[in-house]
């Protein structure tokens, strides 16, 4: 396993952890990713650790908290050895302190995902959204006062704009509070978004990618085919609403490409998808899932090798999109381009 730092902080993470979304298995949305329990979850925290993925990632919404729950039984007896990363800030309730990132609300979110995870300490803990209607300062001062108290280790975000994040670092400087090190982001060769403000914003300001959805929300399996009808057992017929949304020319032009560097190299159309993102600029760690060992060590086969730069180029190419305003201007004209290149995803050296 390759390890890399998280942004400018000094935690090393492995470049794949494994996201427990599949854990618990309840409600709509996570019922559909999957119900793995304790026993199955410890075999795969087991396959996890003699490949290396050591960073395991939840969320207090993930099947209504039962997630960190299996994660916690799953890791009993070997807490010195995982790195656990949590997240809180969506609604898990209908009473007004139930949802958002307020000190209120997130010092018994704090509380109730160490309870639930079994643990004394969070290493990464994530706000899963902007929340418009809480102060900056509250948010950061309270973030701060967890991290010295020693509940929380790192800090990040998830799913903010490049305005919302920027404010707040500014304001974790100002009043010299713990930063944001890490930012949770959805990125995939069929959502290149991420590129064009929060990828400068994260290599600028010492902010690493934890990359959520690298399949494009099981886009990139290798299943989904031009002119095919979705298999009947993917989970897109029941959860694609909750999803990015997909172009799907873009997606069969994706999907034909990792079909040629497939047969070219012999690698699954998901370990080419992920390894792609493995040499993007800023990305700390990719998040991959999985249902079953089979799904979980076909994932872990994404690492320990690399695509040729000519191989990266075909998928920057099938993958590309013309950028939204204001960029959209450096893209076409030179003179954009001359005063700031690094705006362009085609002019991002490698990782």
């Amino acid at each position: 396993m390759e390890y890399r730092r998280l942004g400018t902080s000094g935690l090393t993470v492995p470049a794949l952890s494994f996201g427990a979304g599949t854990f618990g298995g309840r409600g709509p949305l996570f019922g559909a990713w999957g119900n793995t329990d304790a026993r199955e979850a410890r075999r795969l925290v087991d396959i996890c650790l003699d490949a290396g993925v050591t960073m395991f990632d939840t969320a207090d919404v993930y099947s209504d908290g039962a997630s960190e729950e299996v994660l916690g039984q799953a890791i009993r007896g070997r807490r010195d050895d995982v790195l656990l990363s949590t997240k809180s800030g969506l609604p898990t309730g209908d009473g007004p302190n139930d949802a958002g990132t307020s000190r209120a609300r997130i010092i018994p979110s704090v509380d109730a995902a160490l309870r639930r995870l079994g643990t004394t300490h969070i290493d990464l803990f994530q706000l899963h959204a902007f929340d418009a209607g809480t102060p900056v300062e509250e948010v950061v001062s309270t973030l701060d006062d967890l991290v010295r108290a020693g509940k929380l280790r790192y800090l990040g975000v998830s799913n903010f704009a490049g305005w919302q994040l920027m404010k707040s670092l500014a304001v974790a400087d100002r009043d010299h509070r713990t930063r944001y090190v890490a930012h949770q982001v959805y990125y995939s060769l069929v959502g290149r978004d991420y590129e064009w403000e929060l990828l400068p914003l994260g290599r600028d300001q010492g902010v690493g990618a934890v990359v959520w959805s690298p399949l494009g929300w099981g886009r990139l399996t290798g299943r989904v085919r031009r002119g095919a009808p979705l298999p009947a057992g993917s989970r897109l017929h029941t959860t694609a609403e909750y999803g990015p949304p997909v172009d799907d020319e873009v997606l069969y032009r994706v999907v034909d490409v990792l079909d040629e560097l497939s047969h070219e190299t012999g690698r699954a159309v998901p370990q080419l998808a992920v390894n792609w993102l493995l040499h993007r600029p800023t990305v700390a760690t990719v998040v991959i899932g999985a249902r079953t060992e089979e799904q979980l060590r076909q994932n872990l086969g994404a690492v320990g090798w690399s695509l040729t730069p000519q191989q990266l180029a075909r998928l920057d190419a099938a993958s590309a999109r013309p950028g939204p305003y204001p960029y959209f201007p450096y893209e076409r004209q030179e003179g954009f381009a001359r005063l700031n290149p690094s705006l362009l995803p085609t002019a991002l050296p490698a990782a």
